[in-house]
């Protein structure tokens, strides 16, 4: 591990300059603080270094998972009326479970799996992140925010009273108290609300309003008549900085430029401007209430939120993998590299920290610098700690608006412009009415808008089946095609030329060649129809048909039947391993096709219709 310390410590120490801006930006967009974002990068870049399989990956806080993160804790909040007290023991305890599933993926070997996920449910998914942070960082760099803005609040008063009222009604009925047989006790329990009791609760809703995509749009206009210049102007010098600065020199990184820069001549010319919230100063304690607090049915709700945190952490991780290996050319462990993303996104759970996965810009950063071996990334993780515990106050003086204006720059970079570029080129398989379009583009673009609009977690699930669905359908059509399953016009085989034409008075002979399978089985299921009106034996050649799905078992043993109900004999030849297994399987042979009708070959199949050949007129 100390084989190659100087170039680790320079790359290690890079790449955690490089990630302090985005740990804080993280951090504020998820709803938690800077300082959770600071804890994920630090835990994170540290354990998933040690116990990881990629040498070179630096991992932390990135895009993808605070933007699914950052909806998750939304709505966790909206549920506790705005109270983070409350609500980060359940918070937490999904970071947890995310990071437990991501150690549990590893266990069973998936990590090999994780890159069949199609590229337009990812294409889709990361231009959706892309746009959220953009619009949803619209608010904080014009210095608008809602929950602060007094006659917004005001106007969820009446939904304020309401909900707590029926909070105390609530309350009552637990108790055993009547409403109608003592309603003085309602009244007196109601002259206890405070005005902060009523505050309180319309900032609550007023938060829900306005989170999310349709939120921000709800009150953009509002943000438009209320913007503050100051914070406008240092969002865009922010931006502008990050952009510039890469034109002139890459061997510092421009956030990192942007970030001091900015607040520096804000805090040198004591500008009033709105800092970021207050970074607590010691060591990170850890979350116990995480174990005490525990409660199933509040973690229910967000399993699949976890489960998505797990698949898009690996996702995001193995990709980065994928990027150091070309450059170092090395090989990366998939599975061990989830282990250890998930050991580092728990660990970083237990201490507050949101999650995260590898990131690539700081990954090529590490690498760039010299860094061969995972103590970069320790190093890297160590470097923010020593930053938090040294200079925690300093930060805590950032003004919001720069991160505002360096996440603004994140999701400008997180989009996927090459996905977006090929829409036109793409192929177009699917009829729609008199239009055609590719099934890849609509699987990319409702992936897309539902995660923009709706729910992240739902979208990629959704896109995922329609993606495997369209697949299926794709493959299918492929399969039949090549398959003379759908032939309604049998030809012979080679080995059919030679057969005696009173041999062949009576008999149908059915070939299949290729897979009989969900795809092909209506055709199959046609077989009726093919067959003469003076056939009393049908052979079914099936020496080319190398697999048999469910589908199209059910489909053979509904046709054999129908034969049978019309007192046709049938004979099936060459049944291959897989087939034959599943025939047995449900009993179409021996209890709709007897063993004795069941042939090595077609040979031994014309041996016995020459003995056994039933004449039409039998």
């Amino acid at each position: 591990m100390f084989r190659n310390l100087k170039g680790d410590l320079f790359g290690g120490i890079t790449a955690g300059i490089v990630a302090l801006p985005l740990a804080l930006a993280f951090g504020v967009s998820s709803g938690l603080g800077p300082s959770a974002g600071l804890y994920g990068a630090i835990f994170i870049g540290f354990f998933a270094a040690l116990f990881g399989g990629t040498n070179t990956q630096i991992s932390g806080p990135t895009a993808p998972m605070t933007a699914v993160s950052m909806v998750m804790v939304s709505s966790i909040l909206a549920i506790n009326n705005g109270d983070l007290g409350k609500a980060l023991p359940v918070i937490l305890t999904v970071f947890l479970l995310a990071g437990l599933m991501q150690i549990g993926l590893g266990l069973i070997g998936l990590g090999k799996y994780i890159k069949y996920i199609p590229y337009p449910v990812v294409s889709g998914f990361m231009t959706a992140i892309g746009i959220i942070i953009l619009i949803t960082q619209t608010l904080p760099a014009v210095g608008y925010y809602p929950t602060e803005d007094i006659s917004f609040v005001n106007s969820f008063r009446p939904k304020a009273e309401e909900r707590i009222l029926n909070r105390i009604l609530e309350q009552e009925t637990e108790q055993g108290i009547s409403v109608l047989e003592d309603f003085e006790e309602t009244i007196k329990r109601a002259k206890n609300i405070t005005a902060a009791d009523m505050d309180k609760e319309a900032k609550a809703f007023a938060g829900k309003e306005s989170s999310g995509v349709i939120g921000t749009f709800k009150v953009l206009p509002r943000a438009i008549e209320n913007i503050d210049g100051l914070e406008l102007a240092l969002a865009l010098g922010t931006i502008l900085i990050v952009y510039g600065f890469r034109r002139i020199t890459t061997a510092v990184p421009s956030t990192l430029v942007a970030l001091v820069t900015v607040s520096g001549i804000a805090y040198g010319l004591g500008l009033d401007y709105r800092p970021i919230e207050q970074i607590p100063s010691g060591l990170p304690t850890p979350h116990l209430e995480i174990f005490t607090d525990f409660n199933l049915g509040s973690i229910a709700p967000y399993i699949f939120t976890a489960l998505t945190l797990a698949l898009l952490g690996a996702i995001d991780s193995l990709l980065t993998s994928v990027v150091a290996d070309n450059m170092t050319q090395t090989k990366h462990n998939p599975n061990k590299e989830l282990m250890g993303q998930g050991i580092g996104n728990s660990i970083a759970s237990l201490f507050g920290g949101i999650p995260g996965a590898g990131a690539t810009i700081r990954t090529v950063v590490n690498i760039n610098s010299g860094g061969k071996t995972r103590l970069s990334g320790m190093i890297a993780g160590l470097l923010l700690l020593i930053i938090l515990l040294a200079l925690g106050p300093v930060a805590s003086q950032i003004p919001a608006a720069v991160l505002a204006g360096l996440l603004v720059t994140v999701g400008i970079g997180v989009m996927d412009y090459k996905g977006l570029r090929a829409i036109p080129n793409m192929p177009k398989d699917i009829k729609f009415g008199p239009f055609r379009l590719s099934s890849e583009v609509i699987v990319m673009l409702v992936v897309m808008v539902l995660s923009s609009v709706w729910n992240l977690v739902y979208a990629v699930g959704i896109g995922l089946i329609i993606a495997s669905l369209m697949f299926m359908k794709k493959i299918g059509d492929i399969t039949s095609k090549r398959s003379n399953v759908t032939s309604l016009k049998e030809e012979d085989w080679p080995d059919e030329k030679d057969i005696p034409e009173k041999l062949k008075d009576g008999i149908f002979i059915k070939h299949i060649n290729g897979p009989l399978f969900f795809g092909s089985t209506s055709e199959f299921q046609l077989l009726g129809d093919q067959i003469p009106k003076n056939a009393s034996i049908v052979i079914i050649r099936m020496g080319r048909m190398p697999y048999l799905d469910q589908s199209g078992l059910y489909a053979m043993e509904e046709v054999i039947h129908d034969l049978k109900q019309k007192n046709i004999t049938v004979l099936l030849s060459k049944v291959l391993e897989q087939p034959k297994y599943m025939l047995g399987k449900i009993d179409i042979v021996p209890g709709l096709v007897p063993n004795e009708h069941v042939f090595e070959n077609f040979k031994s199949c014309l041996n016995w219709l020459k003995d056994h050949k039933v004449h039409p007129d039998h």
